[in-house]
């Protein structure tokens, strides 16, 4: 851009197509402080640049790993501070990846509480007594499994 040249600003709905976040979101993570209040017009319009769309696209990137928007916040804020926060984005990050894998094993455990019911169902229908005994039994094994992880997941996530 030429020094007579001004920057181009984009309203919210450019900023939220080419972000790919809804407007709405992008009201919510500034009300959030996620993002840094947008510059406002004389008309009290929203304005982004392209260094705040690049921003929304990859605060946008954090949100669909599932990171709690404290995180997001936090993340965000250190990014402001320079290499000395790369410890503190790494860890952020590290969790983050943490949070997925515990994410993962309860999926894991659900499928395989489905699977054992599907399995179970199909020995009452080839009347398969020894069968339907067993996976019965196994299948509420993987389901107090399920709610214990479940559970330490929502204490983990609530830390």
């Amino acid at each position: 851009m030429s020094a007579g040249q001004k920057e181009r600003n984009y309203t919210i709905r450019e900023a939220a197509a080419f972000s790919g976040l809804p407007a709405s979101t992008l009201r919510f993570y500034e009300a959030s402080r996620v993002i840094p209040a947008a510059r406002r017009t004389d008309s009290g319009y929203r304005t982004y640049t392209q260094a705040d769309i690049e921003m929304l696209t990859w605060v946008g990137c954090l949100a669909a790993t599932g990171m709690p928007v404290a995180r997001m916040r936090e993340y965000v804020n250190n990014g402001t501070i320079g290499p000395v926060s790369a410890a503190e984005q790494r860890r952020l990050l590290v969790q983050q990846d943490e949070r997925l894998a515990r994410e993962q094993r309860v999926l894991e455990l659900r499928r395989r509480y489905v699977q054992l019911k599907i399995e179970y169902w199909q020995a009452v229908e080839g009347d398969r007594k020894d069968d339907v005994e067993r996976l019965a039994v196994e299948a509420a094994e993987v389901g107090e499994s399920l709610k214990d992880l479940e559970s330490e997941n929502h204490a983990e996530d609530t830390r």
